[in-house]
């Protein structure tokens, strides 16, 4: 969770004090909100947090095709391999 006093500041703040909020990012693994003119503009984080983040989203992704595979055969909406290379062989103009 962001904390507004410690991870929103403005961009001219970040661009004169980068080390320290780079120790920040790295020491507290949470991004800052970069404001331009009073308002969010950008978010800046770590390279370790943001790679957690991907590797975590990359996870929610899989897990969400799994279930969406799971309501697929749960509704019969499968076929057979051999129903499927057929298919195949078809739009593609494959021999047998």
């Amino acid at each position: 969770m962001i904390n507004i006093s410690r991870d929103i500041h403005s961009l001219s703040s970040f661009k004169r004090n980068t080390l320290e909020f780079l120790e920040q990012m790295k020491q507290t693994g949470k991004p800052v909100v970069l404001t331009v003119n009073g308002k969010a503009e950008l978010v800046v984080q770590d390279a370790e947090s943001y790679q957690k983040l991907l590797d975590a989203l990359e996870k929610l992704e899989a897990i969400a095709g799994i279930n969406k595979g799971l309501e697929d055969v749960e509704a019969g909406r499968t076929t057979t391999l051999s129903e499927f290379e057929q298919e195949m062989r078809q739009k593609y103009g494959i021999s047998s």
